[in-house]
């Protein structure tokens, strides 16, 4: 059960990431301030797109990981992630002009994140009895 509700996690997970990467291709100063940083563009959107791109291959990547059961694999990528929203939320609050609200999402997902990826690394193989 515990695993069935971490693949479920998982795959929420991977369509938002696809969901936040979107949103800095179609809407860069709102995915920006919803990230917790100010950017000023002046119209060159090169970083966002970067961005965007990287969100979009992680979420693709964990919703694939999810439907061919790879339940190791999707777990050592979601702990190992990790890294990535505490590397986020620590930019976000070295910045002035933020703070625990704005770092919030970040440690959110860092808690979802290496909390589902144990379980699933360290879930037993589900045997299919006759």
């Amino acid at each position: 059960m515990t695993t069935k509700i971490s693949y479920a996690i998982a795959f929420l997970l991977g369509l938002g990431m696809v969901f936040l990467g979107a949103r800095f291709f179609f809407s860069p100063e709102v995915a920006t301030a919803a990230f917790g940083i100010r950017f000023n563009a002046n119209g060159d959107y090169a970083f966002h797109h970067i961005k965007g791109i990287r969100d979009i291959f992680s979420g693709i990547l964990l919703c694939a990981l999810v439907l061919m059961k790879e339940r190791r694999a999707l777990g050592v990528m979601l702990f190992v992630a990790t890294i990535i929203p505490v590397s986020d939320m620590l930019t976000v609050l070295s910045k002035s002009y933020t703070g625990l609200q704005q770092a919030m999402p970040h440690i959110v997902a860092t808690i979802i994140c290496s909390v589902v990826g144990i379980l699933l690394f360290t879930a037993k193989p589900q045997t299919k009895s006759l």
